[in-house]
């Protein structure tokens, strides 16, 4: 696994990267219990949906392979599982991955509860087993489903540039690639200008198993050539924007510039057409059924931003972060978070020859501690804002009448609502903004 790693597993060991001392210190914490998961998760010092499932779902097979179960008031392994899981839960449920994990893994160890077993030990054995194996699958795949991602959203991007027919003399080759055309394979080379793009909250190897989501299609675009620069925003009130993506882009030695939330219309008004500025590209904590998109508090206003400039609005979320049992953005859950994230602040500090002190942190006030203050944790985007939806199956677009329909990337779960012609449905497919 290449980069950047918010997260460490070996069977029986979990170490997760603190990401509130980032970017100024580098220190991963032991999870040893779910319990330790759940304070991780809360405390954001891991974040990001995919990394939220995949830590909550390995603190508890680190517990199964240390056989705390075995001494958990004589309790069956399965109900073990199943108790912990439904604690677990209570550490993020705007998080669809979470939830989408939690329900996979109660199904697996389920099987194992043959009722012509008699035999206690090798029933709660084999739920061990088949709860670590299929927690580490999860692991295993959120990368690979990353790395997809991060292809189809490039080439997806890359599809909508133009090509430069007049091209100017002595083309810089920091700003101009040249390739066939897309879906034209041995053609003759053409020449298209490098694209540059805006993103909020951080989606990258912080926020997942690695390489990213929104963030790695940004890397695919690095590593394609196709990129010319990268803005991001400091996505207050927790400075994810800052603190994590900035560190990242910069670790990686990509073209970036941090941006205050409040700039994007500006970069918007007066870059778009200087720096090519082509796309915002978000990730996404639940992708409802209509595809309303939750997502870090912010993301909506860059939505209409974009939309007000002609500039493609990009989701990039694994088919884990879509619920086709939620019908649209207006029933999923906005957590609400502490007043002091926005009232106060804390960081290394600076000294007076401009150097940071690591050693030395501090919490100030920003805002007179009397005010009351709001702090939703996320928004909901109205799917008629958004572009494309990128998943590790392909792209997803709008079909004639305006609507995403997530059939051909989840198939199986797409029958099981609807049936297999779509025509079975309990459910209306298609929700109305």
């Amino acid at each position: 696994m290449e980069g950047l790693q918010a997260i460490k597993y070996r069977r029986g060991q979990l170490e997760v990267l603190d990401q509130l001392r980032l970017p100024h210190e580098f220190v991963y914490e032991d999870v040893t219990t779910c319990e330790e998961a759940f304070s991780c998760i809360k405390s954001m010092r891991v974040r990001g949906a995919p990394a939220i499932a995949i830590v909550a779902v390995l603190s508890l097979a680190v517990e199964l392979h240390s056989g705390k179960d075995a001494h958990a008031n004589q309790k069956s392994t399965i109900k073990y599982i199943e108790d912990r899981l439904d604690y677990l839960m209570g550490s993020r449920p705007t998080a669809v991955d979470l939830s989408n994990a939690i329900r996979l893994l109660k199904s697996i160890v389920q099987k194992t509860n043959s009722p012509s077993s008699t035999d206690v030990d090798t029933v709660n054995e084999a739920a061990r087993a088949k709860y670590i194996e299929a927690a580490e699958k999860i692991l295993e795949d959120d990368y690979t489903t990353n790395l997809a991602i991060g292809r189809y959203g490039a080439e997806y991007l890359r599809r909508q540039q133009n090509v430069i027919t007049t091209p100017e003399q002595d083309l810089d080759d920091l700003k101009y690639y040249t390739t066939s055309p897309p879906n034209t394979q041995g053609a003759p080379d053409q020449t298209y200008r490098k694209l540059s793009v805006l993103t909020h909250c951080n989606t990258g190897s912080l926020a997942t198993s690695g390489h990213g989501t929104a963030l790695g299609i940004i890397r695919s675009l690095y590593k394609m050539n196709y990129l010319d620069h990268a803005y991001c925003t400091e996505t207050r009130p927790y400075n994810q924007g800052s603190r994590l993506t900035a560190f990242e882009l910069i670790y990686e030695n990509i073209p970036s510039t941090l941006i205050t939330d409040s700039m994007a219309g500006a970069l918007f008004q007066r870059l778009k057409v200087e720096k090519n500025i082509s796309a915002v590209i978000v990730g996404a904590d639940r992708v409802a059924r209509n595809g309303d998109t939750a997502n870090k508090i912010g993301t909506y206003t860059l939505a209409c931003l974009a939309k007000m400039h002609g500039i493609k609005f990009v989701v990039a979320a694994p088919t884990t972060s879509i619920d086709l049992d939620t019908a649209s953005g207006a029933s999923i859950k906005i957590e609400d978070r502490a007043k002091t994230e926005l009232t106060q602040i804390s960081g290394a500090v600076v000294g007076k020859d401009g150097k940071v002190d690591v050693n030395d942190s501090k919490r100030v006030a920003i805002a007179d501690q009397r005010i009351d203050v709001w702090n939703p944790s996320f928004d909901v985007t109205p799917f008629v804002l958004i572009d494309a939806i990128i998943t590790e199956k392909g792209e997803v677009v709008k079909d004639e009448r305006g609507h995403f329909n997530f059939k051909h990337v989840m198939p199986t779960k797409w029958a099981e609502l609807f049936g297999a012609d779509g025509t079975n449905r309990k459910v209306r497919i298609y929700c109305y903004a």
